[in-house]
């Protein structure tokens, strides 16, 4: 769950069998696939692309747009990938560079590589395998980890619409959900700014930042790294690119796992609505489970304290104001997973009763990809540019207050603020062809789909979705009766151990398998 702007939330799509050529151990080979009708829409790509291998060199430390931090270990290895700009003219000179990064296998009979989006749109590979790479320990025995910056992101030509100081001062302007026609136009206005800001810095590119495009630049990964087969593990947005390469490439499908699926058959309102769906039960849960001494707050209270900052953001030691539209950002953060839960709880009780915002800021921050220096990451201005090109919807002012009651009626806390995302493409210089993603993928099955009952980003009924639109037997959906947003990131046994036994050894569980 990604978006432009700490006055509402954008959607997510929000957070996650190869025989590699120059492996040591093999994977049995499928029966023979025949590609998709899309995968041979483009014109045939020049050699060298494909035939390109990653040279692999020390990793740097991540940029401010990748979200900074320290030098990866030795053990790490970084590359780039060219890959064309525009795949329907792969000749023409154009290319854009993709930020790569590896941890070798540790063991022996490598499988070859297994390649991790871990979503956003937006979210930085390069930098997010390295600091999660020991819950993978036991994959990486026999599988390089490989993960990369898709196009538009991070280091891979990451996107910049607006200074950080532009940025710092959007989210200090203490905006609520518009009320009125003169706050409306005042909020079209600054949408029709922020567009074309997006515009002027990286026109050219914003074409070319589609899932479509990531999954043929995710094929040409597979390529330079010497797997016959894509062996995947996507969470979030990333379980959208996985289908899309399924569909487009199902001949090159190896062993795949979606964690944490996204729903591929509703429009851009039906998709907010549900995620505001999920995000109220997810409260709901946290709600439930909190523990009254420690002082829980009540869904009447978050909706005062919401209204509270609207007329009186509060201070922080830092100088900065925890305003209305940060402590919602704050709040749907911490519902992503139940180890912030306690956090929460503490973050508002201070709010409401000592009247200061040092926690509830410091989460929304941390949500908002801003370092202790001010700087942010790319995160949500490549989140808008991939979610706009994939999308056709364009949902206007009127569409807000039709769908509006339908939002509250889903959750009277987060419906006010959430409705408004439906305007988060507005005035933007591309139009996707679809709102829905093309992922069927005859015969590249079995595909390992996880899905979260608790889960408040991308809700549970996604999975099952994405089992039916894939095609049949493609999907085996594993249930996870859990919290959170994804099942492996939880540490469940059961789903650890099921997925690793799948991805290490090919063993797929029974559909319909649920855990614990």
């Amino acid at each position: 769950m990604r978006g432009g702007n700490t006055r509402a939330v954008a959607l997510v799509v929000a957070v996650w069998l190869g025989v590699g050529a120059c492996s040591g151990g093999g994977v049995a080979a499928r029966p023979a696939v025949e590609p998709s009708e899309q995968a041979a829409e483009t014109p045939p790509l020049p050699e060298r692309f494909t035939e390109q291998r990653l040279a692999w060199d020390e990793c740097q430390a991540p940029t401010p747009l990748q979200g900074s931090g320290d030098v990866p270990g030795s053990e790490w290895q970084c590359a780039t990938l060219t890959v064309p700009l525009d795949y329907a003219a792969p000749g023409s000179g154009e290319t854009i560079g993709v930020a790569v990064i590896r941890k070798p296998a540790t063991g022996g009979e490598r499988l070859g590589s297994l390649v991790f989006n871990f979503g956003g749109p937006g979210g930085s590979g390069v930098a997010a395998l390295p600091r999660s790479g020991e819950r993978y320990a036991e994959l990486n025995e026999r599988y390089d980890l490989v993960s990369f910056d898709p196009r538009g992101v991070g280091a891979s030509e990451g996107v910049v619409c607006r200074s950080d100081a532009e940025i710092d001062a959007a989210a200090q302007r203490n905006d609520g959900p518009p009320v009125g026609e003169a706050e409306e136009l005042a909020y079209l206005s600054r949408a029709y700014d922020h567009a074309r800001a997006c515009e002027a810095a990286a026109g050219p590119l914003l074409p070319h930042l589609t899932t479509v495009d990531a999954a043929r630049d995710l094929d040409l990964l597979r390529r330079a790294l010497g797997d016959e087969r894509l062996n995947y593990f996507g969470i979030s947005y990333g379980t959208k690119l996985g289908a899309v390469h399924a569909h487009l490439f199902p001949e090159h499908v190896g062993r795949t796992v979606l964690d944490a699926v996204v729903d591929p058959t509703r429009d851009v309102v039906e998709r907010a609505l549900l995620q505001t769906q999920g995000f109220q039960l997810a409260l709901d849960r946290y709600l439930d489970a909190c523990v009254p001494r420690d002082g829980c707050p009540t869904e009447d209270g978050l909706a005062e304290l919401f209204d509270a900052l609207a007329e009186r953001p509060l201070p922080t030691d830092s100088g900065r104001r925890l305003t209305q539209g940060l402590a919602v950002t704050a709040v749907l953060g911490a519902l992503y997973s139940e180890l912030s839960w306690p956090t929460l709880t503490e973050g508002v009780r201070q709010a409401r009763e000592d009247g200061r915002g040092e926690l509830l800021l410091a989460a929304a921050e941390r949500y908002n990809g801003r370092d202790a220096e001010g700087r942010y990451r790319n995160l949500h201005a490549a989140n808008t540019a991939v979610n706009c090109a994939d999308f056709a919807s364009r949902p206007d002012v009127a569409d807000v207050r039709a769908h509006e009651p339908a939002f509250v009626e889903a959750s009277p806390v987060f419906g006010p603020h959430l409705v408004w995302s439906l305007l988060d493409c507005a005035y933007w210089p591309v139009v996707g062809e679809r709102d829905q993603p093309e992922v069927s993928a005859p015969g590249a099955g079995p595909i390992l789909l996880v899905g979260t009952v608790g889960d408040p980003a991308t809700p549970y009924v996604g999975a099952r979705r994405m089992r039916e639109a894939l095609g049949e037997g493609v999907g085996v959906l594993l249930t996870y009766e859990g919290e959170g947003h994804g099942g492996y990131q939880s540490g469940d046994a059961c789903v650890v151990g099921t997925v690793n036994a799948y991805l290490l050894a090919g063993t797929t569980p029974p559909d319909g398998t649920v855990c614990p």
